[in-house]
């Protein structure tokens, strides 16, 4: 049950990286925010694996993990790249809730990557979720 505490905690954090995001690249080029953006992420990352200990688990890390972890890292800078433009160019809400979207897309990418089964109960989740988005965007 912790995780649901922790995707809660997520979903609030990524809520104010909307509003703080809106604000913050109204005035200047998105690509710029979203790079003072991720070079600020990586320095408290690091700040925090110091304070925890944890770069002595980095040899645990293998050539496989390390591929894939490097594929979520382009792909995390890509959604951010994508997500400060559209918040240049739209309302925050709207951008926000398309970009949710995203759990849909996971739902689909890993029934067919990760061989992970359907339910009706995720099939009428990714429904609800798709027109809740559709229905945010339209004032």
């Amino acid at each position: 049950m912790k995780w649901i505490i922790f995707a809660l905690l997520s979903a609030i954090s990524a809520a104010l990286v909307a509003i703080f995001g809106k604000i913050g690249v109204s005035n200047i080029d998105s690509t710029l925010a979203t790079t003072v953006r991720a070079v600020i992420m990586a320095i408290f990352l690091i700040l925090v694996s110091l304070f925890l200990n944890k770069f002595s688990l980095f040899k645990t890390i293998d050539a496989k993990a390390f591929f894939f972890i490097i594929l979520a890292g382009i792909s995390g800078a890509l959604s951010w790249l994508f997500y400060f433009l559209a918040l240049k160019l739209g309302p925050a809400s709207g951008v926000a809730a398309l970009d949710r979207l995203s759990v849909v897309f996971v739902l689909i990418f890993s029934v067919l990557f990760l061989s992970e089964k359907l339910s009706i109960n995720s099939i009428l989740g990714a429904i609800l979720i798709t027109v809740g988005a559709i229905l945010m965007i339209f004032k």
